[in-house]
């Protein structure tokens, strides 16, 4: 993810993890970097602030990666499939659920959809929906990887 050298964007937001007898505020934050323009991260804990005052996200937490396509899906009508899902809530037009499942067990949040579509608005202007694939060069990756026979690409 991008670092304070480095163009992205950060959004905090709180979720609330939706528990079987009660709910828990968790600070979160959003983060995109253009160079992985395909993909969004969602950092657990409060977000930081660099030496020369940007935000970063939150150090030594939990991070997931999300499709960023999955994101904006999932503010309108089931989305994900497996590990990460997401889906609009029937009865509140600013609710949005999140369900995360990892081998250690799973969650389920509620977060606001309003927070969501600001963030993927933001995204959208920085690298507009469909334009992700010229970013990452996929051609010129391929050939210097095919150049040498498709040698190791560690040595």
């Amino acid at each position: 993810m991008a670092s304070p050298s480095t163009p992205g964007y950060f959004s905090p937001l709180t979720l609330q993890l939706i528990g079987p007898r009660s709910w828990t505020d968790v600070p979160a934050v959003l983060g995109y970097d253009p160079t992985d323009p395909y993909a969004v991260q969602i950092s657990f804990g409060e977000v930081g602030t660099s030496s020369d005052g940007a935000r970063v996200p939150p150090e030594g937490g939990i991070t997931w990666l999300l499709a960023r396509d999955l994101l904006r899906a999932g503010l309108d009508r089931p989305a994900g499939d497996g590990d990460v899902r997401m889906w609009p809530a029937h009865s509140a037009p600013d609710v949005l659920f999140l369900h995360l499942r990892a081998p250690s067990g799973e969650a389920l949040f509620e977060l606001s959809r309003g927070a969501v579509a600001a963030f993927l608005r933001h995204t959208d202007a920085m690298v507009p929906p469909g334009s992700e694939s010229a970013l990452l060069r996929l051609d010129d990756e391929l050939s210097a990887l095919l150049a040498d026979g498709g040698a190791d690409p560690g040595r």
